[in-house]
């Protein structure tokens, strides 16, 4: 078996109209992704409602979230992180449009 490997920040597509989402490892009960957000948003009201848990970090880029339940947004900027039990929905209620906002998803059973 060989060693996978790749750089998170390489080729990061900037002022793509939708967000990209690329999967870079799969296993039974486990996801890792890499988003790319170009200024997007949730649409008005949808919300992300996942049977997994998600571990989201953002790299670059600036973005806020908005959780069910809780006053205001939650802002993040690279470097931070945040842990999204499953069935906690949530939206994204901007990314940074001056650059685009890289996050790492790691998604995950319970």
């Amino acid at each position: 078996m060989q060693p996978e490997h790749g750089n998170l920040l390489a080729g990061v597509p900037a002022g793509a109209a939708q967000e990209i989402f690329e999967p870079l490892l799969q296993r039974p009960g486990l996801r890792i992704e890499r988003i790319v957000s170009n200024g997007q948003a949730s649409p008005e009201g949808f919300w992300y409602d996942s049977a997994e848990a998600e571990w989201v970090l953002l790299l670059s880029g600036s973005a806020a979230l908005e959780i069910e339940g809780q006053p205001g947004e939650h802002r993040m900027a690279p470097g931070d992180w945040l842990h999204l039990p499953a069935h906690c929905r949530h939206r994204v209620a901007w990314t940074g449009a001056g650059q685009p906002t890289v996050w790492l998803a790691v998604h995950h059973a319970v």
